[in-house]
C-alpha cells in the first residue's frame, strides 16, 4: 500500500489535491482512500489531507501515520509543523519552494523534490495574484516525483475534479511536472 500525506493551508486546495491523486490511480486500476483532516475551518488554517493507493481492497480509514510520500502546499509549515512525522525510511517529499532557494535543517534520509508551484499556478491565473491556488500545480510534481502514478492519469482527474478554468489548471500540471526538480539538503 502507497500511503501519501497532504500539508497546507485552507484555500490552496488540499483536499482537492488529495482527490485528484485518488481518482488519478483509481483512473490507473488501483484501489483508492481518499479523505481531509480539518482543525480550525478558516482560510490560512493548517490543513492535512490523505490518500491511500492499493492493488488490493483498503479497509484502514484512519489518518496516515507513516507515509511513503509527504506533499507540501506551503513550504511556510515547515518551520511551524513537523510534516515529515512519521516519514518511512526512504520517503519522498514534494516541497512547493522557489527553487533558487537552497533547502536547510531538513534530515538527509528523504528525498526531496521543488518546485515552485506558487509562481506556476500564478502565471496560469489560478486563483488570485495574491493568493494562487497550487494544488493542481502540485500534483503535476507529484506525477515527476511518483513513478507509479501518469502525468496523464492526474491532468484526466484534474478535468473532471477542476470546479473551473480546467485547461489553465491542466496546463498548470503539465508545467509544474516540468519545473519538478530533486533537491539536495
Amino acid at each position: 500500500m502507497i500511503e501519501v500525506r497532504f500539508h497546507g493551508r485552507g484555500g490552496q486546495g488540499v483536499v482537492i489535491a488529495s482527490e485528484v491523486l485518488a481518482l488519478a490511480a483509481f483512473k490507473m486500476g488501483f484501489e483508492v482512500s481518499s479523505f481531509p483532516f480539518f482543525g480550525v475551518e478558516r482560510r490560512g488554517a493548517p490543513v492535512t489531507a490523505f490518500a491511500r493507493i492499493d492493488k488490493k481492497p483498503i479497509r484502514n480509514r484512519s489518518s496516515i501515520y507513516e507515509p511513503d510520500y509527504v506533499v507540501v502546499l506551503d513550504s511556510g509549515l515547515l518551520k511551524g509543523v513537523d510534516v515529515l512525522e512519521g516519514l518511512k525510511p526512504g520517503g519522498k517529499v514534494l516541497i512547493n519552494y522557489p527553487q533558487a532557494k537552497k533547502l536547510e535543517g531538513l534530515p538527509d534520509k528523504y528525498s526531496y523534490f521543488v518546485l515552485d508551484a506558487t509562481s506556476v499556478a500564478a502565471a496560469h491565473g489560478i486563483g488570485s495574484r495574491s493568493t494562487p491556488i497550487v494544488n493542481t500545480a502540485i500534483m503535476g510534481g507529484f506525477a515527476k516525483m511518483c513513478d507509479l502514478i501518469s502525468l496523464d492519469a492526474i491532468m484526466a482527474s484534474i478535468r473532471e475534479l477542476a470546479p473551473v478554468k480546467e485547461e489553465a489548471n491542466v496546463a498548470a500540471a503539465k508545467e509544474a511536472y516540468e519545473r519538478t526538480v530533486e533537491a539536495k539538503v
